[in-house]
């Protein structure tokens, strides 16, 4: 599934741990590996001089020459792209013509003239790109281990929109021998609305609860069929405001887990669509990267 990666990197320190995690991800699965690198020649309105985009095209070319350094210390070999334009319709048309099947970035960064990327490039891929992102989150530990992925949780609400995610992640946790965790959240907030004094009626909870059941058991059952690691199954509540993704965000550290793949959209408890909420709210928080599926993809 995963035979041609595209890595973006911007310089920055998040950037180069997303391409170290993304040459990782290549090399457990012989994929082929291109690294692209976009010059901004506009920023903050104002359009740059020529000395100026000539010396962000050099600070690029060095940007991908430390990445290609990286590489070749890991044994591989990458193929690297300086771009200019816009960097989220450079990044998302230069995966589509290279046929990738993987895009791989960091959560945030800093692009060539210091503008925060994510709220920008990183989230506008997630609704551009027609092929899973992998998201790197800031700030994680350098660890010898940190790609073994023993631990995958693919959430799901039940949707067909949700179940997108779980082919992707039987082709993880097959490569990595990883246990697989499904995860159903009942967002209480939602399903309620601004709680009354005396807030949901049991019932309608406990039907919430076998909702989810039914979701988290349909998705073992095929991940089941797909995999040799242990398979946890799992409903868990949430009353916090920032819906199931503070229920999935709870899980992970509980239990952890290494990787979340997971659909771009879908349908909470309620009818309340995934991304724009739960994927979104996921990827500014969560400390662990996420492999984001869109339906279309």
């Amino acid at each position: 599934m995963y035979s041609h990666i595209v890595i973006a990197v911007d310089g920055s320190d998040e950037a180069n741990r997303a391409a170290r995690r993304g040459l990782a991800f290549a090399g457990e699965f012989d994929a082929t590996v291109d690294v692209l690198h976009v010059v901004e020649r506009k920023a903050l309105g104002l359009t740059t001089s020529g000395d100026e985009e000539e010396r962000l095209r050099e600070r690029g070319e060095r940007i991908l020459a430390d990445i290609e350094d990286i590489a070749s210390e890991r044994g591989q070999s990458v193929t690297t792209a300086l771009r200019e334009g816009k960097p989220v319709v450079q990044i998302s048309e230069f995966a589509d013509e290279r046929n990738a099947n993987l895009l791989v970035i960091g959560r945030q960064g800093m692009s060539g003239v210091g503008k925060q990327l994510l709220g920008g490039v990183t989230e506008q891929l997630l609704h551009r790109s027609t092929i899973p992102v992998f998201v790197v989150p800031k700030g994680e530990e350098e660890m010898t281990n940190a790609t073994d992925y023993a631990r995958i949780l693919i959430p799901t609400d039940g949707s067909e929109n949700a179940d997108v995610a779980v082919p992707p992640g039987i082709e993880i946790a097959r490569q990595y021998d990883s246990a697989v965790h499904v995860l159903n959240v009942v967002d209480l907030q939602a399903a309620g609305g601004a709680f009354d004094a005396g807030g949901l009626e049991s019932e309608f909870v406990e039907r919430l609860d076998e909702r989810g059941q039914t979701a988290v058991e349909e998705v073992a059952r095929e991940v089941e069929e797909g995999v040799s690691g242990a398979v946890t199954t799992a409903v868990e509540r949430t009353t916090s405001f920032e819906g199931a993704a503070a229920g999935i965000r709870e899980y992970v550290g509980e239990n952890d887990i290494e990787l979340v793949v997971m659909a771009s959209h879908g349908r909470s408890n309620v009818g309340r669509q995934f991304l724009g909420s739960v994927a979104s709210t996921l990827l500014r928080t969560i400390d662990v990267p996420v492999v984001v599926v869109r339906r279309s993809s």
